[in-house]
């Protein structure tokens, strides 16, 4: 008979925000939003005063300021969350080397077998909880079951400062009555498709076939018939491999002249220089990002044969990318990244210019 595994799903609560407020006492209960407050700011995260107002991440800064008038807007610091984040895994690797970061705010562990040989894995969330409290002053946020899928979704249900666990025998109850846009995995226009073919609990989408699924949704069809079934045999990875690196502005005005986007660029070609420094990430391919007043997005890219290093290097590649067409529209956002990995064994090739 196989092992049952168990799989905990930590998630910071409001990581950003709540860094913020820790730092800044004086913001201790507010309403906080990380992100800038300008006509063309985006809210990066929320504090959990500022959700009730139905302010969210990814929301535009007008937006948020409108539902919460009294909303105070700081300025990201990413650096500290990265330094608060190395406490937090150095916490989850007290128990488990089997790690995988999601993010710089969550991870999946898998205590199965575990260095503290605590027999209940939710004996260990509650302890890495407290850990993390003692460690940084923050709290966190758990979901426990037998896989992957279902410890994410578990880690939703009892936030902020909780835990929830989905047990073996009930995982198939749990799946039947969960709302098909509450699956992970299941992004919005998936959920509208599938809506609108009758599918809206896991029991619905359960009575689908494998070849149904598969027609319906090409390879992800087996993914969603395995899920529907509380099937997720993925392993906790902890050796996630980064695909890219990026850096990416919105403007404070949309820009017209390809001359004042040119400018602009070089900006987020500093930024994704200090990003490639500070990761050790190494790639062949370059790809640039418009988007228009319109929302209608572009992409250029130019793939090499050696890595795309230096920022000057960077900086040249990315106007080469920039001349190849007109603007479509005035440019409201602006990004650059950098993907195709080079294999850490290969070594470094660079080309050099005379």
């Amino acid at each position: 008979m196989d092992e049952i595994r168990k799989i905990i799903h930590i998630d910071m609560d409001a990581f950003f925000a709540s860094v913020e407020q820790k730092d800044n006492p004086e913001l201790k209960g507010k309403p906080v939003a990380v992100g800038g407050s300008g006509d063309r700011g985006v809210v990066a995260a929320a504090s959990y005063e500022a959700r009730k107002f139905g302010v969210r991440s990814a929301m535009p800064s007008k937006i948020a300021a409108k539902r919460c008038p009294h909303l105070i807007f700081v300025r990201g610091r990413h650096d500290r969350y990265k330094e608060i984040s190395n406490q937090v895994m150095n916490v989850f690797y007290e128990f488990t080397d089997l790690v995988e970061p999601l993010s710089i705010d969550e991870a999946f562990l898998d205590v199965t077998h575990n260095k503290k040989n605590l027999p209940s894995a939710t004996i260990i969330a509650e302890e890495i909880k407290k850990r993390i409290k003692e460690e940084t002053g923050l709290t966190a946020s758990a979901g426990i079951s037998v896989n992957k899928f279902l410890a994410k979704i578990a880690s939703d249900y009892r936030k902020p400062d909780g835990i929830y666990v989905i047990p073996p025998k009930k995982v198939e109850d749990f799946i039947a009555d969960l709302n098909i846009d509450k699956f992970f995995g299941v992004g919005k226009v998936t959920a509208d498709k599938m809506h609108k073919l009758g599918i809206f609990k896991g029991k619905d989408l359960r009575e689908r076939s494998l070849l149904e699924l598969s027609r319906l949704f090409g390879k992800q069809g087996a993914y969603y018939y395995q899920i529907a079934r509380g099937i997720d045999d993925r392993p906790v990875n902890p050796n996630r491999i980064r695909k890219s690196v990026g850096a990416e502005h919105t403007f404070e005005k949309d820009l017209a002249e390809i001359s004042e986007v040119r400018k602009d660029m070089m900006k987020s070609a500093e930024d994704l220089h200090k990003r490639l420094k500070r990761s050790g990430f190494r790639g062949r391919t370059l790809t640039l990002k418009l988007k228009y007043s319109t929302f209608e997005q572009e992409t250029r890219s130019k793939t090499l044969l050696h890595e795309i290093h230096g920022l000057d290097f960077i900086m040249n590649l990315a106007d080469d990318l920039l001349n190849q067409g007109e603007l479509k529209n005035s440019v409201r956002l602006i990004g650059l990244t950098v993907s195709n990995r080079i294999d850490e064994t290969e070594p470094v090739q660079l080309t050099l210019n005379f």
